[in-house]
């Protein structure tokens, strides 16, 4: 049994970075978007759907006790409204000058959640989060959990597949490859990029509220921008930017990983655990280059005429 939760619990939080890669896609890989603020959204998405649905009581607002089916999707809303001035004002810029300001936006909402202790709860969070199924028992209730999970995961795959083919989709990669060409044709750069950035938000928002439910506890601790910044970016560059199943595939690959090294260092002896998390850092970042540098598109690199 042991095993089984083991492996329920990393295939489900694989599921969970899937859906924050599908996002990041939908703003790198098809509009070519360099967003480096993905943890403003998940934070968006998860503190949203922790405060609809957990018990009454604490220090903080909310505690509406909801079900998950109507939080989810708020999560997911709040995120994308909260993407909708961000990327009206940052898309402004481009590149480089883009990363920094979405990197400042993701910090300015992480200290925010940890210093408002009258709406997130500070350092303390927001407990009493109910996950979906939870009566069931174990191993089943982790089991559905994982079920539903990759059930959401293959919804948003869906639409980020529908999009990538659909000619809103052709013209995010039109912007993305030659601004100037598309906008010969009558398309509005801007308004595209926002659209993009805003969908992608939202993916990320849902991943953000499955994350809630899944841990039942959200603090600012789980917003760590090595794992929901950093992480998400070898993913998605692992997997292949540009294609929605490399996107899955790098989630659920670097994922595998990440979680394997972790359990070798516990295995190691007093400080030698402590400096082995610095090494992983420092593989995974290593792995990260070597793939730049070998195979450039990914494991499954992006095909343009399989979207058309």
């Amino acid at each position: 049994m042991d095993a089984a939760l083991y492996a329920a619990t990393l295939l489900t939080l694989a599921a969970i970075y899937a859906a924050f890669s599908l996002g990041l896609n939908l703003q790198w890989g098809l509009t070519g978007l360099m967003n480096f603020g993905g943890l403003a959204f998940v934070a968006a998405g998860a503190y949203t759907a922790a405060l609809l649905t957990a018990v009454p009581g604490g220090t903080h607002v909310g505690g509406f006790d909801l079900p998950w089916w109507l939080a989810w999707p708020a999560g997911a809303l709040a995120a994308a409204l909260l993407a909708l001035p961000v990327g009206a004002i940052s898309l402004r810029v481009r590149t480089d000058y883009l990363a920094i300001a979405t990197i400042g936006i993701a910090e300015i909402v992480r200290l925010a959640v940890r210093n408002e202790d009258w709406l997130t709860g500070g350092p303390l969070g927001i407990s009493g989060i109910p996950r979906p199924f939870e009566g069931l028992g174990q191993p089943w209730a982790q089991l559905a959990y994982l079920g539903l999970a990759c059930a959401a995961v293959a919804g948003l795959y869906a639409l980020a597949e529908a999009t990538a083919r659909s000619p809103f989709g052709r013209a995010l990669r039109a912007v993305r490859d030659d601004e100037e060409a598309a906008k010969a044709v009558g398309k509005n750069p801007a308004r595209l990029r926002v659209q993009a950035f805003v969908l992608g938000a939202a993916f990320m928002g849902l991943g953000g509220a499955m994350m809630a439910a899944f841990f039942k506890f959200m603090s600012p601790d789980a917003l760590e921008p090595v794992t929901v910044t950093f992480l998400v970016w070898v993913m998605l560059i692992a997997g292949g930017s540009g294609n929605n199943r490399g996107a899955v595939l790098g989630a659920v690959a670097v994922w595998a990983v990440w979680a394997a090294t972790d359990w070798l260092a516990a295995q190691l002896p007093g400080e030698l655990a402590t400096r082995a998390a610095y090494v992983r850092l420092f593989l995974i970042g290593l792995a990260l280059q070597v793939i730049l540098i070998a195979r450039p598109q990914g494991l499954i690199g992006e095909r343009i005429g399989a979207q058309r």
